[in-house]
């Protein structure tokens, strides 16, 4: 990839294991806690798509609650445990090589940043949890315009913040909407595919894709 100035990271799923706050209870949840996780992070994104739809924006932390209230009544998960699952999505734990790569290329001097549904505050607190203080130059926030991704005006926040022509940013998600968002929006979008998914129909297909996040150092 060529003439790239800045590269952005989706946060959840990308950088930060959306599953692992669950997973932290799973001795109490039981077997189905990735079955709830996942719902969980399903109808969290659905409300979100919803909430942009309907011009009835909530943040992402009141979403967050308003899925997880759903969530729990749909696997019968007593309802005493919403706080310490509430804390846990605070504190979710990067995947592994996250540390390493972006120590590497914050050497190679890139703009790095995080384009997230989460706010200000949620983002700042998992940077500082998993100690990234110090990595990135910016971390936006949809909060600044009002409406969820893949709305455009997400993807211009970082655009007029350094000035730059839109296929100058690399950004990685691993989900597809966004990576077709972000690409359809004329970002070079890399998909980070972790778990051999299908990607999805929906007018875009990355050139590039990725395993983990090692491999971005391979083509960047």
């Amino acid at each position: 990839m060529k003439n790239i100035k800045a590269i952005i990271f989706d946060a959840y799923g990308t950088l930060f294991d959306v599953n692992s706050a669950a997973e932290k209870c799973k001795d109490k949840i039981g077997d189905k806690w990735e079955g709830f996780a996942n719902y969980w992070r399903t109808t969290q994104l659905e409300y979100t798509w919803l909430r942009s739809l309907m011009n009835r924006h909530k943040d992402f932390w009141q979403v967050t609650e308003d899925s997880l209230d759903k969530s729990m009544k749909s696997f019968k998960i007593d309802s005493s445990m919403k706080n310490e699952l509430l804390d846990l999505y605070k504190i979710l734990s990067t995947f592994s090589e996250v540390p390493e790569v972006l120590k590497n290329l914050k050497e190679k001097n890139y703009k790095l940043g995080i384009l997230s549904n989460g706010t200000p505050a949620l983002l700042n607190g998992l940077v500082k949890s998993n100690n990234l203080d110090n990595l990135f130059d910016d971390i936006f926030s949809i909060e600044e315009v009002g409406i969820y991704k893949p709305d455009s005006k997400v993807y211009d926040i970082p655009i007029k913040r350094y000035k730059i022509q839109k296929d100058e940013v690399a950004f990685l998600s691993a989900n597809t909407w966004d990576v077709s968002g972000g690409g359809n929006y004329g970002y070079s979008s890399i998909w980070l595919n972790r778990n051999n998914n299908i990607f999805d129909n929906l007018d875009y297909k990355p050139k590039n894709e990725v395993k983990n996040l090692k491999q971005l150092l391979e083509i960047i």
